[in-house]
Order: C-alpha cells, then sequence, then structure tokens
C-alpha cells in the first residue's frame, strides 16, 4: 500500500520560510518521479514542483521558482520542498504526488499523478 505522508506545515508572516517533507512507503522510490501540488480554498489544485526519480532533473512553477526549491533524500525516501519569501498568495494546503516513472519529463497536471498524499496546511500573514 503506497503512502505519503506530508507535514512541515504551519503559519509564518510574509518573507518567512518554512520547509515540506513528503515522506514515501510501499512503492519503489528510485523509480517514482514525485510533484508538489496546492490548493487554496474556492481554487483549483495546481503545480508547484515535480522532481525526477532520479533527482537530476527538476522543474518549478512560475509563481514560485527562485523561492522554493524541491529536492529529494534517496536515503530517507523524502521529498522536501524548501519554501523562502512566502507571500500571503501562497497559503494553501500542500499535497504531494508520485507516479511511477523513470522518464526525465516531467508532468504537471494532476491527472498524471497515481498516489497522493492527505496535505499540509501553509498560512502566510501580511
Amino acid at each position: 500500500q503506497v503512502q505519503l505522508v506530508e507535514s512541515g506545515g504551519g503559519s509564518v508572516q510574509a518573507g518567512g520560510s518554512l520547509r515540506l517533507s513528503c515522506a514515501a512507503s510501499g512503492l519503489t522510490f528510485t523509480g517514482a518521479a514525485i510533484g508538489w501540488f496546492r490548493q487554496a480554498p474556492g481554487k483549483e489544485r495546481e503545480f508547484v514542483a515535480a522532481i525526477s526519480a532520479g533527482g537530476n532533473n527538476i522543474y518549478h512553477a512560475d509563481s514560485v521558482r527562485g523561492r522554493f526549491t524541491i529536492s529529494r533524500d534517496t536515503a530517507k525516501n523524502t521529498v522536501y520542498l524548501q519554501m523562502n519569501s512566502l507571500k500571503p498568495e501562497d497559503t494553501a494546503r500542500y499535497h504531494c504526488a508520485a507516479r511511477n516513472s523513470l522518464s526525465q519529463l516531467l508532468r504537471t497536471n494532476i491527472r498524471d499523478y497515481n498516489y497522493w498524499g492527505q496535505g499540509t496546511q501553509v498560512t502566510v500573514s501580511s
């Protein structure tokens, strides 16, 4: 049974930082591409960042590029999202997702991911 468990969310002021973690189990971690998505109240879930199975290819949405960084630790079966210079518009529930793929081509559509975590809430106040 595949499980993705997010942690690290919280409440911060604008300009602050948080590091989200996504711990994966029940799948071949080195064979899975991982993505981070977020969903604010009343809005659709949107792509934030993705990392390839081997960790050598990453992609960030324009809205977070230069502020957020995705990375993975194979030894810990964990993917991270370092979030700096947070803005109120970053407020959302953040979900990690996995898809079994060794491709270097990263996907940004939620339909391309097979497994999802429950999410962790990030709230940024002005």
